[in-house]
Formats: C-alpha cells, structure tokens, sequence
C-alpha cells in the first residue's frame, strides 16, 4: 500500500509498504479522506509540536473516514468516520470519563503512533463510528474538527442570548461560531488575520467581524463587541496576540477558552488585564465523547462542514496539499486517497 510518512521539517516521503494486520478488537479500515489539521501544519514545519518531538519516520494524519474491509467486522463494508484517540480505558482518568486526558492515550498521527495518510489501517472498532448515507467521506473526516470544536463549546458553557467572540477562523473556530449560534448567542464576534475566512465566518454566523493587523489600537476588540465585552472568548488561532485579543474582549467575570497550539510552545497575556477581570481561563485537549452528536449535527443540516472544504488533492500531491494549509489558502484542506 502506498504510505506517506514525515522524516524531518518539510521532508513527506512516499513508501510502499504491507498493509497492517488487525490484532483483536480492531478492523481493517480502507482510509478515503483525510483532512490536513492546524496540528499537522505543526509536525510538517517543526517537526514536531509542543514538547513531543518527531522519533521517526511518522504517518500523519487524524481527521480521517474510510470503509471497513474486515468481512469478520460487524461494519464489515460499512463507511465509517474514526475518532483518532485511542485511549487505554483503564486509567484513572478514562475511569473518571476523562479519556482525552488519559496517560497512555495513542492518538494517530503523534509521536509513535502512526496516523491516516495510507492507504489502510487497522484501528480498535470501538473507534468506528458508521456515517449516514447523507454525509461524503469528506463529512465523515470533518466530524474530528467538529469534536474539537463541540467540547471547546462545551467548556465555554455558551447561554443563550450571551455574546461570544471567536479569535483565529481557520475551521474550528468557524465551526465554534456555528455552534455558538445554535448555541443562542445574539453576538458572535469574529477576529482573523484573513479576510476570507472573515467572510466565512459571517456565513456561518458572526454578527461583528474584525481584521486584524499589527496596528490596531488598544481596545479594538472591546468596542467591537458592543463596548460590553463578550461572556465567553474563545481562541482559535494558536496566536499570543489572539490569546491577549480575546482577554481584552472578555467581559468582568468572564470565560476564556484556549483551543489553539502555540509556536513557540508559550502562551503569554496581559496578567493585570484578566487578574482585574477576574476571568476563568480553561485549556482545551482534544474532544471526547462528541462523534454521535457530531454526526447528527451535521446529519440534520444543524452545522455546515461541508462548505468549508475549499482544496482537495491526491496522496501523490499531498506535499501540495501541506504547502497550500502552510499559506492558509482556502479554509480545509481534504487528501482523498
């Protein structure tokens, strides 16, 4: 099977190798679609992300559909979406319904484990989530993206009639804001470095949008609010300046959620700012338990991924595919295998 595997920054390989055997508990999964992730764009340049540096030659890829192929399966030809966590179940922490934070988690695409760019892999079943007639393979790898987005959701606590500010609209935060809409609230400010994704973001439901440059005046992102601040900021864009735009923007009492991966691997604020403010600040990792209420959100045409699929290429041009993400050109980037 074609395998596609990173050996250094920049560096994507193209290989030939046997297709994996499943071990008990798991099934052979034909891998259709994969989206390139914020996360990838970090191993692909840094080699690496945070303090998890590349060992070998890695696999990338986590945000993954494809069609079961093991005839023993009860999916058994079944197209199916993959939750790329692989927690042990045995923990204290999967104990405590906190698998996302479990100390022996395998998550595709990350320091030893392997991830979707080939063409098969053999993953555990209980991972295997079968998609709706109605959803593409495409759907089905965006519903990762959408659980990252739903437990950030989740952990800002959004009330109806809030206003909430969404800092960095590359997917996830454009699908935060569609999940704040649903979610009740009346204003949802917007905040990117692009313009197009600024014009996504209105799409999906932003009332006040700002573009941000390195000039602009203290207190920008306050007045765009409605000079009342926003109950919950959320930060989307791995950016100390997003982090420090969604600080300034939150109201008295406030809720500031962190979703983006900084570079270097330091997040820094104006201390005094929120310590005034006496804001809660809440790290976000990963998702769990959000693949069933992702697919009936997309299932019942309640959150659009489907439009923010812009490029789509080949695993033989998948070195293009990084480039075009590195450029943030368009918004998702899908290799179909």
């Amino acid at each position: 099977m074609d395998v596609l595997r990173l050996h250094g920054s920049s560096d994507l390989r193209l290989h030939t190798e046997a297709a994996p055997t499943p071990t008990p508990g798991e099934a052979l999964v034909r891998v259709t679609a994969v989206g390139v992730c914020g996360s990838d764009l970090h191993w692909f340049g840094e080699a690496g992300i945070g303090d998890a540096r590349l060992e070998g030659p890695l696999v990338l890829g986590h945000e993954f559909a494809g069609v079961v192929e093991s005839p023993a399966s009860p999916l058994h030809a079944r197209r199916v979406a993959i939750d790329p966590a692989i927690p042990c179940q045995v923990c204290v922490f999967c104990l405590a319904g906190e698998p996302n934070l479990c100390s022996a988690l395998r998550f595709a695409g990350h320091g030893g484990q392997d991830g979707a760019l080939r063409e098969y892999v053999a993953w555990p079943e209980r991972c295997l989530f079968p998609l709706p007639e109605n959803l593409s393979d495409a759907d089905g790898a965006m519903l990762e993206p959408l659980g990252v987005a739903l437990y950030a959701a989740d952990l800002g606590q959004v009330r109806p009639g809030e206003a909430v500010g969404v800092f960095g609209c590359g997917p996830i935060g454009l699908l935060i804001v569609q999940l704040a809409r649903l979610a009740g609230a009346t204003t949802i400010l917007a905040t990117d470095r692009l313009a197009h994704r600024l014009e996504a973001a209105r799409a999906c439901g932003a009332t006040e949008t700002v573009l941000v440059a390195d000039n602009l005046p203290t207190g920008t992102f306050w007045q765009a609010s409605g000079g009342r601040g926003v109950s919950v900021a959320f930060e989307a864009a791995g950016e100390n300046q997003a982090v420090e735009a969604a600080v300034e923007a939150a109201r008295p009492g406030g809720r500031v959620v962190l979703v983006g991966i900084p570079y270097p691997d330091q997040t820094s604020f104006t201390a005094s700012t929120a310590r005034r403010k006496g804001l809660s600040l809440v790290f976000s990792r990963r998702m769990k338990f959000t693949y069933p209420r992702a697919i009936q959100l997309v299932e019942r045409g309640l959150v659009d991924v489907r439009s923010l699929v812009t490029h789509t290429f080949p695993l033989a041009q998948a070195g293009q595919a990084f480039d075009t993400a590195q450029k943030r050109e368009g918004i998702k980037i899908i290799i179909q295998m």
